[in-house]
């Protein structure tokens, strides 16, 4: 199988993230901050360096301000739904996932909060000009998407958390197709909150992920419960970061995420950007080639990502048929971003996403050429 689907999730992952999850499930096995003997002291230890790694990575200045979740979803509502309060204005742009876009249509109902989507740029991204428009008296947030995981524009976030600052908003980044595949530091980009992914650019396993909250920003936890401190209390624990970590965590899922941030630092976000970007351009330099071909990727700042359609064909279908008769995973659909569509307007058709990971080669680049050279001529173009 030649698997061309990583902006779902990286795949396979370093060797050192498969032994330190088989390490930790052999020679842990117990719940870091719950009890007093070594073993636990040890799990304790595993989270701890985990928070270091992504601190070191991100330019975090306190590591104990990164909370663990199962994935970025989970920290995107956390963010949102503990940050936002009946009457806050938010501004948000046209390629949010819907982990962004779901939040916020419910906290439109559910809080009255009020929504403006900046729309796309002619260079495929946002300008950053609109977002400071949209921007009033009653803006508590901008939300944005670091990269758009249908045709891989990276939006100039520098730029619009320069905006935030000077307008005294506060700016969340979904970083989930860009955290491990290009450079982030929260205090030069403006960034007071970060929602990150373990299993994508990070190369760590599947149900890791975080967010980081400065610590001066005033986040109300979603879920209450056993932490590990104050035990003796009703009251639900304030203190970072166990406080919004209730219950037992993914032990030995942030170990594997601990290493796989250590394969990313010790590699390089650059040398693997540049490793990844190389393949997908060139496929997408070959597909934007082919007669009954369209591709969306921008030729702009963007990541390793190609999203395209074959004329008279379903995105369905194609994928369908990569898998069946060649061999290649791709991502086919509307990629859970109903917005990016509507922006592309593929809202009937979806497309077909191939995204490139460290550990893809030039063959695979090749053979997805070929296959969707060969599926053009079966279909008489």
């Amino acid at each position: 199988m030649i698997y061309l689907d990583n902006a779902a999730s990286t795949w396979p992952k370093p060797e050192s993230v498969v032994q330190a999850v088989k390490r930790c499930l052999e020679e842990t096995g117990a719940n870091p901050g719950r009890s007093g003997h070594r073993l636990a002291a040890q799990a304790a230890g595993i989270l701890a360096e985990a928070r270091r790694e992504l601190a070191e990575l991100f330019g975090i200045r306190d590591p104990d301000n990164i909370f663990f979740f199962a994935n970025a979803t989970q920290a995107i509502n956390q963010a949102l739904k503990g940050f936002l309060r009946p009457g806050d204005h938010v501004v948000t742009t046209c390629w949010e996932h819907n982990a962004v876009a779901r939040p916020l249509e419910a906290l439109k109902r559910e809080r009255g909060i009020t929504v403006s989507v900046v729309p796309a740029s002619p260079d495929g991204s946002v300008d950053p000009a609109q977002v400071e428009r949209a921007i009033r008296p009653e803006t508590r947030l901008i939300a944005a998407t670091h990269g758009s995981n249908v045709t891989g524009a990276v939006m100039p976030v520098e730029e619009i958390g320069a905006i935030a600052r000077k307008k005294g908003v506060r700016f969340l980044v979904d970083a989930a197709q860009t955290a491990g595949n290009l450079p982030i530091d929260v205090e030069a980009l403006g960034i007071d909150m970060l929602a990150f992914p373990g299993h994508k650019g990070l190369y760590g396993p599947q149900g890791t992920g975080g967010l980081y909250a400065s610590p001066d920003i005033p986040l109300i936890p979603l879920i209450q419960g056993g932490t590990g401190s104050r035990s003796e209390q009703l009251e639900h624990p304030g203190e970072r970061p166990e406080g919004f970590e209730s219950g037992t965590p993914n032990t030995p899922g942030i170990a594997g995420l601990a290493a796989g941030v250590r394969f990313v630092r010790e590699t390089g976000v650059g040398k693997i950007h540049r490793k990844e970007m190389h393949l997908a351009e060139t496929v997408r330099s070959a597909l934007s080639e082919m007669e009954g071909v369209t591709v969306y990727t921008p030729r702009g700042p963007r990541l390793p990502v190609v999203a395209f359609n074959l004329a008279g064909l379903d995105s369905q279908e194609v994928a369908a048929i990569l898998d069946a008769h060649y061999g290649i995973a791709v991502r086919a659909g509307y990629h859970c971003a109903a917005l990016a569509h509507k922006s592309l307007g593929t809202e009937e058709t979806g497309a077909v996403r191939a995204s490139f990971g460290y550990f893809n080669e030039e063959k695979d680049a090749e053979a997805l050429i070929i296959a969707i050279g060969e599926i053009r001529k079966a279909f008489d173009w």
